[in-house]
């Protein structure tokens, strides 16, 4: 993984417990290990930030930022836009595919 580039993190199922969709202000408690990681690239002076749907919702935007403070002691980037500039995406919800194959990097097609 490169230094150069921005590492996105998804919050709901990822970086955060989700159970479900409970409003805009419901975020869940930290994932342990993704915190940790987080934690340890923040640490090395990487550009770590929240990749996820509900920066498309500004009423999402405060409770994101409160729940970053609390548990990373800072605010972190939100966004759902990737860009040139990133380098990973963790994610519960994709796929990873071996570049221009369209075949899974798991095997399972």
């Amino acid at each position: 993984m490169s230094n150069a580039g921005w590492i996105g993190v998804d919050l709901d199922g990822t970086l955060a417990e989700y159970g479900g969709w409970q409003g805009a202000g419901a975020i869940g408690r930290p994932v342990p290990l993704m915190l940790i990681r987080v934690r340890d690239w923040l640490d090395a002076g990487r550009d770590v930030r929240i990749f996820t749907a509900r920066a498309g919702d500004p009423e999402c935007l405060p409770a994101i930022e409160a729940w970053c403070v609390e548990h990373l002691g800072r605010v972190l980037p939100v966004t759902a836009t990737k860009d040139y500039r990133c380098v990973a995406i963790w994610d519960d919800r994709a796929v990873q595919v071996v570049p221009n194959t369209g075949r899974r990097v798991d095997g399972e097609d």
